[in-house]
């Protein structure tokens, strides 16, 4: 792999980031909508920006692994300060997608590492990677370890640990979604609400508590037991969702970086 092919990655994560994005309705999440839009068109349009500042740190991401040729603990190191210098840059450009940085740059370090693999086998090397710890990374708790301790959830750190078990079911939802008659946006919402009724989503339980986040859970569940977002059951149970998220201002934001890691391995590969 050389530089070109670094940048190509890099680019298909950030297009798949762009793609989650541009998806709607998204319960709880920014979307392009406007007057129903729990954020307006200009916060959301700034997201968009933002997640293009994501590609030089992913592009160097992928270029360390392929340097490193092995899911060591070199490796994690040198992806830890890259992804902090990152989100520096990615805060000057507006903020946010730091769930998608974690995400996405431990697939693309996975994929840069064995060009070509099945998405299973990515996820397993993503796995390998985020199971050493980052030594250099700041001693202070995040709000989402904080939660995690507190609560038992396995957070963003216990998903990759875990490697990626709500990424691998989006994925599988998408497919099934697809071979059932679904046209792209309806697979990928009815994968967005497969993450969604079972990830552990440590800022929905911080904000909403162990109650809200079954709440949650249990709402994307109905969505997709009416027949998911290609039915008009499904649909309906959708919207209502959507509202009832938007009205209390909970916002399953822990889902949107795993689709967005689905889509980059269903794309890339």
């Amino acid at each position: 792999m050389n530089s070109r092919e670094d940048e190509s990655l890099a680019q298909a994560a950030v297009d798949a980031l762009v793609g989650q994005l541009a998806l709607a309705p998204k319960p709880g999440l920014p979307d392009p909508r406007d007057l129903t839009a729990r954020i307006t068109r200009r916060d959301h349009s700034a997201l968009r920006w933002s997640a293009r500042a994501l590609l030089p740190g992913l592009t160097a991401m992928a270029a360390a692994a392929r340097r490193t040729g092995e899911p060591s603990a070199r490796l994690r190191a040198e992806l830890g300060a890259i992804g902090r210098s990152t989100e520096h840059t990615v805060g000057l450009t507006g903020g946010g997608h730091r769930g998608a940085l974690w995400t996405l740059g431990l697939l693309v370090a996975a994929a840069a590492l064995n060009p070509g693999a099945r998405p299973a086998d990515t996820t397993a090397l993503a796995k390998q990677i985020a199971a050493h710890p980052d030594r250099r990374a700041p001693r202070r708790p995040s709000r989402g370890s904080t939660v995690s301790a507190r609560y038992g959830a396995a957070g963003a750190r216990g998903e990759a640990r875990a490697g990626f078990p709500h990424v691998r079911r989006a994925l599988t939802a998408l497919a099934t979604s697809r071979a059932q008659g679904a046209d792209e946006p309806e697979a990928r919402l009815n994968a967005l609400l497969t993450v969604m009724s079972t990830l552990q989503d440590t800022e929905l339980l911080h904000t909403a508590g162990p109650i809200g986040l079954r709440h949650v859970q249990a709402g994307a569940r109905g969505v997709l037991e009416a027949g998911g977002t290609a039915t008009e059951p499904g649909t309906e149970a959708l919207r209502a969702l959507d509202a009832d998220l938007t009205s209390r201002a909970w916002s399953p934001s822990g889902s949107a970086p795993l689709l967005a890691g689905a889509l980059f391995l269903d794309g890339a590969f």
